[in-house]
């Protein structure tokens, strides 16, 4: 399995890191991946709706990217979204933004032909 600290992903930068991954999973040995994205890789301060909380995570520009990137490989066969806690989201601000987040990041591939 291919894992990057994100100190490394940040060093490389999100398009870098990607073209890394896709490469990997686009590589011709698959007939395709899932998308499983964890809530709670997002930094602290944007995401409190979530059981284990990381500071320094990702920003939301940085997961749009990540998604955006992965589910627009042909290859991208689906995506589950996970570990959100709508009770510890008492306003609903943190779905909110998760819910806009992941539109900017899922535009691409309903523009990709198929």
């Amino acid at each position: 399995m291919l894992q990057f600290e994100l100190n490394h992903v940040r060093e490389l930068g999100i398009p870098e890191t990607m073209r890394r991954a896709l490469a990997v999973l686009d590589g011709g040995q698959l007939d395709g991946f899932w998308i499983h994205l964890d809530v709670d890789v997002l930094d602290d301060a944007v995401m409190p709706a979530v059981d284990y909380r990381m500071p320094g995570g990702l920003s939301l520009q940085e997961l749009v990217e990540v998604v955006a990137t992965a589910v627009a490989s042909p290859r991208a066969l689906g995506m589950e979204v996970t570990i959100f806690n709508p009770t510890l989201d008492a306003t609903g601000q943190a779905g909110t933004m998760l819910v806009h987040c992941l539109v900017d990041a899922l535009r691409p591939s309903r523009m990709r032909a198929e």
